[in-house]
């Protein structure tokens, strides 16, 4: 205690900053404290009992601090006690050290001398372990030959186990070598290894036999599970002894010779090759007409046998091997490479619609992986695509060029079946309306749509691609029939006479266009949901028009061509005397407008107006480009009453034939007829000029005639 107060006395002298600071804080605090409670004079009157009550406070914490700092001190008087004896007991332990360093550097010599006695206990313990395995190492061929007649037998599990027994005397006389030499020389290893040779022979032995009966495992567990069983049971055993052993060898660095065997692992490898031979086995025999044969069949063997794996396999191996989705993928797989490998022939169109169809269809429907015994335990998406997107592009478009290809013969071959009939002396069949007609339209419409709905059963995709192809060819079809069109007008125009029905398939194939085009327009409504109908229809339905249009314009020509000897009698005296030129003009009207009434509308409707318009020009035409010379007043009269009686036969016959007189061109005539009957020479400048500027298409006739 002396020692803890002269430590006390030397340090009361001193101020702490601590100190200080507190020693404010408590002034302060009392300051707030007091005039808190002071803050009135008649408060004071209570300063006594506050002063009585913090100075008992104030002792009762200074006891206590005291105690405690008293209770501190004598902690470290103690602990300090403890200290110089644990000093005392150091320097006696590392005096009694030397001393026993001194002693055991005088007698280490001796200690050489045991070197020879570890070698006598090292043989000791070899001798030792060959007295106990002598027994076993004699009986090592008599047990590999009884090993050997069971694998023959197929008693696998007795053949395991007597394996196992061999390959432990084997393993433990190997581990006796390398625990006395702490490693095994490769002298040692290989006179072991020699006289056990028979073992790992029987080793290779039953793992072939258990691969083959893994390989037909299928057929092993509907008719006798049993040696399956044994064969899962054997792999499961070695699959303990090489997790055993390799824990071992951690320890003991010592790895007995052939493991890890990993028959676990070969058991899978096996499945997979047997999966993998079905498909090989039959590559030779499935091009051609069998190829979708073949898949059906591939179709039903594959679901027998995962039926097979879920209802009976499933049962005979382990929960851990998961062996239903383990066989699915593998399947999954095989048939993914299968088709891989059918894809890389050259296959025509319908082999490679049956390859989309099953792929994109048959595989993922209820009769394959979708079926109802599967479906519980069947996520067909998990295992990935069967063929990777850009495959089934890539298979999808040259599928689609094979269809063009086809579909361009045949439409060429229909064309060309069309133009033969357009030279036949009889006239082209007539449906139950009466309107001329061939089988062009059904031939091609059949061919279109066939070929959208067979690719309509694999998906959006192949039937956008077909439909884009199809319009594609279409415009090109349409095409090469406006080309034979021209060639075909231009055969007629060398012999007229040639062929006989020239008109009549002219109007056919105007109504073919009709039906076309309806068709067509049918086939995109049914089809509303095909967007790619919608951009290349108006393109489409263009091209259309135009080999329509060049129909009737050869029909135009061929009345024309008719017309033009009547049009020569204009204007003459003998068209002034008679009514002779409009009667033709009429009758030959009458002719064409039964071969007109053969059109559908709107083309009938459309022919009409066009022959009413020939007429009308080549009338006008007539009479603006040759000059009739009236020498009196009343032979321009009777000019003019001609032109008006014509005009009246032509309004007449095209009311006849349906035309209102809105729709009709014949008020030029009379027009024309009006500056003719003028009788006031001075206004037949303006009326000319009032007449050009009504109708300007009239000036390339010439005006010469009216002013004249």
């Amino acid at each position: 205690m002396s020692a803890v107060e002269d430590f006390a006395g030397s340090r009361k002298d001193e101020k702490w900053p601590e100190l200080e600071k507190a020693e404010k804080l408590a002034r302060g605090a009392a300051l707030k404290w007091a005039s808190g409670i002071f803050y009135r004079p008649d408060q004071l009157e209570g300063l006594g009992y506050y002063r009585k009550r913090e100075t008992q406070r104030n002792n009762s914490i200074q006891s206590r601090l005291k105690s405690a700092v008293q209770s501190y001190l004598e902690g470290v008087n103690i602990g300090l006690g403890q200290l110089r004896y644990a000093l005392d007991d150091v320097r006696g332990i590392r005096h009694s050290l030397g001393e026993v360093q001194e002693e055991w550097r005088g007698k280490g010599n001796n200690f050489q001398g045991l070197e020879q006695l570890r070698e006598v206990v090292t043989e000791h313990v070899q001798l030792t372990a060959v007295v106990h395995n002598l027994p076993h190492v004699f009986s090592v061929p008599e047990i590999v030959s009884q090993t050997h007649g069971l694998i023959d037998s197929r008693q696998l599990l007795e053949a395991h186990a007597k394996l196992m027994e061999l390959e432990c005397w084997r393993d433990n006389i190997l581990y006796q070598f390398h625990r006395g030499s702490g490693t095994l020389s490769s002298e040692d290893a290989d006179t072991v290894l020699s006289y056990f040779s028979g073992v790992q022979e029987l080793s290779d032995a039953l793992a072939r036999e258990l691969w083959d009966v893994v390989g037909c495992g299928l057929t092993f567990v509907r008719k006798d599970p049993a040696l399956f069983v044994s064969a899962v049971r054997i792999i499961e055993r070695e699959e303990r002894i090489d997790s055993t052993m390799l824990e071992g060898s951690s320890q003991h660095h010592f790895l007995p010779p052939g493991r890890p065997k990993g028959w676990r692992q070969r058991f899978f490898q096996v499945i997979q090759e047997a999966i993998s031979a079905q498909f090989r086995a039959t590559q030779m025999d499935i091009k051609g007409p069998g190829l979708a044969s073949h898949l059906a069949a591939l179709q039903n063997n594959i679901m027998d046998e995962l039926c097979v794996v879920k209802h009976l396999m499933v049962q005979c191996c382990p929960p851990h091997y998961d062996i239903f989705y383990a066989f699915l993928a593998m399947y999954h797989q095989s048939i993914s490479g299968h088709l891989q490998d059918i894809i890389s022939w050259d296959l025509t169109k319908n082999e490679m619609f049956t390859v989309l169809n099953w792929t994109l269809c048959v595989y993922h429907s209820a009769e394959m992986m979708g079926h109802p015994d599967l479906c519980p335990d069947v996520d067909i998406t998990s295992l990935g695509p069967l063929l990777a997107p850009e495959v089934i592009e890539q298979l999808q478009r040259k599928y689609v060029s094979k269809v063009k290809a086809s579909m361009t013969e045949w439409m060429q071959k229909a064309l060309e079946a069309e133009s033969s009939d357009w030279h036949r002396d009889q006239e082209p069949e007539m449906d139950h309306e009466g309107f001329y007609h061939s089988t062009l339209p059904a031939i091609i419409m059949q061919i279109l749509d066939e070929n959208i709905q067979v690719a309509s059963l694999i998906g959006d995709s192949l039937q956008h691609k077909m439909i884009s192809m199809a319009v594609h060819e279409f415009d090109s079809f349409f095409c090469r029939l406006r080309e034979t069109l021209v060639e075909y007008g231009k055969e007629h125009l060398k012999i007229r006479s040639v062929p006989k029905f020239y008109v009549p398939y002219l109007l056919a194939t105007i109504n073919n266009c009709i039906a076309l085009s309806s068709s067509i327009s049918c086939l995109k409504q049914e089809r509303s949901v095909s967007s790619p109908f919608e951009k290349p229809l108006p393109s489409l339905q263009a091209t259309l028009d135009k080999t329509q249009k060049k129909a009737c314009r050869l029909l135009m020509d061929e009345l024309l061509l008719d017309m033009q000897p009547l049009f020569l009698q204009l204007p003459s005296r003998s068209w002034l005397m008679n009514s002779e030129f409009i009667d033709c003009v009429c009758q030959l009207m009458d002719h064409y407008y039964i071969y007109f009434s053969r059109a559908r509308s709107p083309m009938f409707k459309f022919l009409l107006l066009e022959s009413e318009r020939v007429v009308i020009i080549e009338y006008v035409r007539a009479l603006m480009q040759k000059r009739l010379l009236c020498r009196n007043t009343e032979e321009r009269l009777q000019f003019s009453d001609r032109m008006s009686e014509d005009a009246l036969e032509l309004t007449q016959l095209f009311l006849k034939m349906g035309l209102d007189k809105t729709e009709q061109s014949v008020e030029v005539i009379l027009a024309l007829q009006e500056l003719i009957r003028l009788k006031d020479p001075s206004l037949l400048s303006l009326e000319v000029s009032g007449f050009v500027a009504k109708y300007p298409d009239i000036r390339p006739f010439g005006t010469q005639m009216i002013l004249t």
